[in-house]
C-alpha cells in the first residue's frame, strides 16, 4: 500500500521496524534511518533475514531540518515515523510539510533546555497541516497513544457522559540491575522529576513531584504503589472529553528506583544546564575545559534500556479505569493490557516497554495507509475511530482486557 520512513534506532524503532516488517501487504517499501547509520543496518539485516524484507537504511540528523528535507526528497515516503527524540518532533514535522509527507509520533515536543513538555507547538501546525492536505498523528505510543483509544472507545461503546478518567501503568517486571530506566534514560528523568499535574473540575492542579501516591491492584500483578504523573495525553483527552471531571495519570515505582532517583537529583546529577569541566588534554600538556550537560553524561553511563531485554522478566499492565454515565446510571469500566517482557524480548530482542510502545506506533501508520486514519491536519489519537485499531491491538499480541462495574480503588 505504501513507503514508511521509520527515524530512530533505538528500543521503540526495533519493535515497531519489527512489526512493520511483518506486515508486507501493508508496508510495501521500509527505510530506517537515524544519527548512526551501524545501528540502522545491523537492525535492517536482522528484518531481511527474518522476515524477508529489503529494508534500505540511511544517515541523518533529525536535528536539521536541511538533512530531513534532503532524506525525505529522496526517498518520498508515504508517512513518517517518528520514533526519534521528543526534541526532534517540530523539526521532522516541517520537514514533512516541506516534502509533502504524512506524519506520525508516539511522544510530544519537550525543549532541550526546558524540562517541560506540551502539545501547544506541535497544535501550532494544524493550519498548515490542513492546507497542505496531510496528516499528522499524534501521540501514538501505549501512553500516550492506546490510553487515549481505550478512553475513546469507553465513550463511544460504553459511556453517554465520561466522568472521571485515572490512567493507570504498572510495569512489574524485573531487570535485575541496580539502577535503570526502561526507556530513554535522559527522557524518562525528565519527565518524572517535574511536578504533578491533573485536571480537576475545569482546571489544572499542580502537585510537588510524586506527592500524591496510593497502592493499587493491578491484574495479574497485584497491589503496587502508584505516584500521579503529569502526562501529555490528559491535556488533549479533556479538551476532546469536556464531560470529564477529573483525569488523572499513575506510574508505579519500586522503592529502589526512587532512592537512587533521590540520590541523583540530590547530587545534581538530573540537571539539564551546561557545566564546565576540567578534564585532561589527551596529549598530557594540561587540562582542556569542556562543558557537559549532567543528565546527558548520566544517560552515557546508565544501562541502555535496549540491553535490558534478555533477562527482563515480569510484565507491564496499562490501562484506564473510567467512571460516567450511560442511560442515566453510574457504569465504571476497566480496560487494560498486560504485556510480558519475555514474550516481547522473543519476538523482538526488546522489552515490554519499548513493545507496548512500538506496535501502536506501527498500527497507526498501517491505520493511515488503508485508509481509516487519514485526515489533512494535526490530530491527537482519539479524534479517530477507535474500533479498528481496538481490533489490530488484539490481532497484533497487544490483547485488550475489559472489566465493567468493579471497583477502580479511585
Amino acid at each position: 500500500m505504501g513507503k514508511v520512513l521509520i527515524i530512530g534506532a533505538g528500543g521503540v524503532a526495533t519493535v515497531a521496524a519489527h512489526k512493520v516488517a511483518q506486515k508486507k501487504e501493508v508496508f510495501t517499501e521500509m527505510m530506517i534511518a537515524s544519527r548512526t547509520k551501524s545501528k540502522c543496518d545491523a537492525l535492517a539485516e536482522v528484518l531481511n533475514k527474518k522476515y524477508g524484507r529489503q529494508v534500505k537504511t540511511a544517515q541523518v540528523d533529525a536535528d536539521s531540518v536541511e538533512e530531513l528535507v534532503k532524506l525525505l526528497s529522496d526517498y518520498k515516503p508515504d508517512i513518517v515515523m517518528n520514533l526519534a527524540l521528543p526534541y526532534q518532533d517540530l523539526t521532522i514535522m516541517e520537514a514533512c510539510l516541506q516534502t509533502g509527507c504524512n506524519y506520525l509520533d508516539t511522544a510530544n515536543y519537550e525543549p532541550k533546555d526546558e524540562a517541560h513538555f506540551e502539545y501547544s507547538w506541535q497544535w501550532a501546525y494544524r493550519e498548515r497541516f490542513e492546507k497542505a492536505g496531510l496528516t499528522a498523528i499524534l501521540g501514538c505510543g501505549f501512553d500516550p497513544g492506546v490510553t487515549s483509544i481505550y478512553t475513546a472507545y469507553a465513550a463511544k461503546h460504553h459511556f453517554d457522559e465520561i466522568h472521571y478518567l485515572d490512567i493507570v501503568d504498572c510495569n512489574a517486571g524485573n531487570h535485575h540491575k541496580a539502577f535503570a530506566t526502561n526507556f530513554n534514560p535522559e527522557i524518562n528523568i525528565r519527565e518524572i522529576t517535574q511536578k504533578g499535574l491533573y485536571w480537576e473540575n475545569g482546571k489544572w492542579v499542580e502537585t510537588e513531584p510524586m506527592e500524591i501516591h496510593k497502592p493499587l491492584n493491578y491484574p495479574n500483578i497485584g497491589p503496587k504503589e502508584s505516584y500521579l504523573l503529569h502526562h501529555e495525553e490528559i491535556e488533549s483527552l479533556v479538551i476532546n472529553y469536556p464531560t470529564i471531571k477529573r483525569a488523572r495519570f499513575w506510574m508505579t515505582f519500586g522503592q529502589q528506583y526512587l532512592t537512587y532517583l533521590d540520590v541523583i537529583q540530590n547530587i545534581g546529577m538530573s540537571r539539564i544546564d551546561e557545566v564546565e569541566y576540567k578534564a585532561p588534554k589527551v596529549d598530557g600538556t594540561g587540562d582542556t575545559v569542556v562543558k557537559i550537560v549532567p543528565l546527558q553524561f548520566l544517560k552515557a553511563v546508565l544501562p541502555n534500556p535496549q540491553d535490558l531485554g534478555e533477562n527482563y522478566d515480569g510484565e507491564t499492565s496499562i490501562g484506564c479505569r473510567i467512571r460516567g454515565i450511560k442511560d442515566g446510571k453510574e457504569h465504571t469500566y476497566y480496560v487494560y493490557n498486560n504485556c510480558s517482557h519475555q514474550a516481547a524480548y522473543e519476538e523482538t530482542g526488546m522489552q515490554g516497554v519499548s513493545y507496548t510502545t512500538g506496535v501502536p506506533a506501527m498500527i497507526g501508520a498501517m491505520l493511515f495507509l488503508e485508509g481509516k486514519w487519514k485526515r489533512a491536519g494535526v490530530h491527537n489519537v482519539e479524534e479517530f475511530d477507535p474500533d479498528p485499531f481496538m481490533e489490530a491491538l488484539n490481532r497484533d499480541c497487544l490483547p485488550c482486557h475489559e472489566l465493567h462495574d468493579v471497583d477502580l480503588e479511585l
